[in-house]
């Protein structure tokens, strides 16, 4: 056994030796080093060995078979190294390949703008938690267990008090009843809704924003608002204010602005009204304020609201919603 094990050695090596690119060496490494290889069927013979001469055999054995391997790696990086030499390995003046650069989603790019534009306002940032409380997103905000406003907007519930959040108005609770007033803060984020149609997706982005202070109005938002929308769109976008109704806010208000496809002539995508609305607002409810702590009668606020995709579709003239999910590259490379 001892003079095969020799042999095996001798004749891979020799093997080695002669190979002549990576493919021999691959060959050789399974004739001799494989499953079924030479080394790999005499060590499975050893039980024919006397006990007291297996260990010397089997350490021998081992000392083979590094020896095989290390030869097949150095024979590798000496057939590198020739094909250096003489060019074959490697075409320098071939050209490299481009790889392609990533950008911004499209969500994420109008999200950021929108972010900007009330940062330059004075509103900071503030986020929440996704899994939300139900007192939090709605009892707090004005929502009853029975009120019928629960019905506008279809949830996805986690457990019998916690559930995806159908928008981020419960950071303005979190925000109010750990902080003194005054506010300015905008809460961007993701939301859910058990909704799903060509302008509905069951995850969206929404923002939301409030002020909290003395001596502000109706008047302090339509101005905040219709500036938003001028800097978004253009400077002579115009912009109307329709009563409407909020659980949270009173007097409340969907804001509308002048179709910028259409220009207000009337068109598909305004319906033929020449108007499209793009978020909902008011001054914040007595009730809400009292709920995180803040006396009415000394602090008044206002609040909004809108979908990043409605300002993103308005923007770029994309979709259906579907789209901006999809991940295809056709569209993304895009933006």
């Amino acid at each position: 056994m001892k003079r095969e094990l020799e042999k095996v050695r001798d004749d891979a090596l020799a093997a080695i030796d002669d190979a002549a690119d990576e493919k021999a060496l691959d060959e050789i490494r399974i004739k001799f080093l494989g499953r079924k290889g030479a080394l790999t069927t005499l060590l499975r013979g050893t039980r024919q060995i006397a006990p007291e001469e297996r260990p010397a055999f089997g350490k021998r054995a081992n000392e083979v078979k590094r020896e095989i391997g290390a030869a097949i790696d150095d024979k590798v990086v000496r057939l590198a190294e020739k094909g250096d030499e003489t060019g074959e390995r490697l075409d320098v003046t071939l050209p490299g390949l481009k790889s392609r650069r990533g950008t911004l989603h499209p969500i994420t790019g109008v999200m950021n703008e929108m972010i900007d534009v009330f940062a330059g306002m004075g509103y900071k940032v503030a986020v929440g938690p996704e899994i939300e409380l139900d007192d939090y997103n709605f009892t707090r905000l004005n929502f009853p267990i029975d009120h019928p406003a629960r019905d506008m907007q279809d949830t996805f519930f986690v457990s019998k008090d916690k559930l995806l959040r159908t928008h981020t108005s419960p950071v303005q609770i979190r925000t109010m009843e750990t902080q003194k007033p005054p506010f300015r803060v905008i809460s961007p984020g993701k939301v859910y809704r058990h909704d799903r149609d060509t302008s509905h997706s069951p995850m969206f982005f929404q923002l939301e924003g409030f002020v909290v202070d003395k001596k502000i109005g109706m008047g302090d938002l339509k101005g905040s608002l219709t500036a938003f929308a001028q800097k978004i769109f253009s400077a002579d976008t115009p912009v109307r204010f329709r009563s409407s109704f909020f659980p949270f806010t009173e007097p409340s208000a969907e804001v509308d602005i002048g179709c910028i496809f259409c220009k207000g002539e009337g068109c598909r995508m305004c319906k033929q009204s020449g108007w499209i609305e793009i978020l909902g607002s008011g001054m914040i409810h007595p009730k809400v304020l009292r709920n995180v702590g803040i006396d009415p009668n000394e602090w008044i606020g206002f609040a909004f609201g809108m979908g990043v995709e409605r300002i993103a579709i308005l923007k770029h003239g994309i979709e259906p919603i579907s789209t901006f999910y999809e991940n295809d590259l056709r569209f993304l490379r895009q933006f």
